[in-house]
């Protein structure tokens, strides 16, 4: 059975094409700078990686060009779309109506639908994603993978938020927390690469990249994450503001006469790294900029590890301990200095970091000394791997 997994990021698109029977990685890649400029990174199976530089405008330029790269004669490893047998698709907002993975269907389309108002800059790629997909491959199942249901677990005292109560009730306003198929992966990891049952464990794992979130994960569980309601709360992103006082935003629509769409448009898409540095999304451009005495992105650049630091601490004080920190994702797996800050500030709980090993890009590694009172690793992410055995089993059960 081969499985295609899309994951639509707001500016990033990951694709991995999986044989089930042994989970052999047939080929990968990743498609950057969705409405920037745009390339495509393709690697397969026994053959020389790939790359193009051709502009993506929008997500559905960029999954064509991944099925382009999988026809490919010289870098593709399937001779038709009809070889593959389902497609996973990660799909960030799945509300309270979403607790596992589901075969898609008109019904389940209308509610990622319903949730791109708490989703704007996830939910609308993936459906997309799932669209486009039903149209270059008819008749293929498609299975969508939410990112919020790892986050189910968490307690009231950790979802609800502070508000009249009937808001959760009439209207489910609460946390739900996001990247779960991450979080959930990389910690299992984490606990392997310890040699200890997760279950035993306190780790908290921080997926840091254009999008961002750390998760306080007890005993294999997930018991608290900075995104919330929406992937708007938490720490700063690539364009997103992070956890902002509520008074502020309503000051600026009086202020500037804006209307909800126009908050909504600056909050989620203006904000950031982006909105402080004035230089751009990616961090690789922020950090260039940084290194050329640009000093909103030096600023950019500091308020970003500075509040990545302050949710780890909060987070150890919430399992009362913490045995491992794990950095994964784009900025989290390939950034030794913005891992080296982060951890500068949590020197009082005794860790210590190997400059060696961190100076590592793009592969599982622990980072810390051997003294260290708390371990820190460095683990990729694997979520298609986790939605493709999702789809499998989906499927299986059909």
């Amino acid at each position: 059975m081969k499985i295609l997994v899309i994951n639509c990021g707001s500016s990033s698109l990951k694709y991995q094409l999986i044989d089930m029977e042994n989970e052999t990685l047939l080929a990968k890649g990743l498609c950057e700078r969705i409405g920037i400029d745009g390339r495509l990174k393709h690697e397969a199976a026994g053959k020389d990686k790939y790359v193009s530089e051709a502009p993506l405008k929008d997500h559905k330029d960029a999954l064509k060009a991944v099925i382009d790269a999988l026809l490919d004669p010289e870098h593709g490893v399937i001779k038709s779309v009809k070889e593959i047998d389902a497609v996973g698709h990660r799909v960030a907002h799945g509300g309270d109506h979403f607790a596992h993975s589901v075969l898609v269907t008109d019904e389940v389309k209308s509610y990622i639908k319903k949730y791109i108002e708490l989703a704007p800059l996830h939910n609308p790629a993936n459906l997309t994603g799932i669209e486009v997909c039903e149209h270059l491959m008819p008749g293929v199942p498609m299975i969508a993978a939410f990112d919020t249901a790892f986050h189910q677990t968490m307690p009231e005292k950790a979802f609800l938020y502070a508000i009249p109560y009937k808001y959760y009730e009439d209207y489910k306003v609460r946390k739900y927390g996001f990247h779960g198929t991450s979080h959930k992966f990389v910690s299992q990891e984490c606990a392997k690469m310890m040699g200890k049952p997760v279950e035993e464990l306190k780790i908290i794992t921080c997926h840091l990249g254009n999008g961002g979130s750390v998760t306080a994960v007890e005993g294999g569980k997930s018991i608290d994450t900075s995104m919330g309601f929406t992937p708007l709360d938490g720490i700063i992103m690539g364009t997103r503001c992070g956890s902002i006082d509520p008074a502020a935003v309503l000051y600026l629509m009086k202020k500037e006469k804006l209307s909800v769409d126009d908050m909504d448009k600056i909050l989620n898409k203006e904000s950031g790294v982006y909105g402080v540095s004035g230089v751009s999304s990616d961090f690789r451009d922020v950090e260039n900029a940084e290194a050329e005495g640009n000093k909103r992105a030096a600023i950019a650049l500091k308020m970003f590890d500075y509040r990545v630091a302050k949710t780890v601490g909060s987070y150890a004080a919430a399992m009362n301990g913490v045995d491992a920190i794990v950095f994964t994702a784009g900025l989290g797996e390939n950034s030794a200095p913005t891992r080296a800050n982060i951890c500068g500030y949590l020197e009082f709980l005794g860790i210590k970091i190997n400059a060696e090993n961190n100076n590592t890009r793009g592969k599982a590694i622990e980072i810390s000394t051997a003294d260290s009172k708390v371990k820190v690793f460095v683990i990729p992410t694997n979520e298609e791997l986790v939605i493709a055995r999702d789809t499998k089993e989906i499927i299986e059960n059909m």
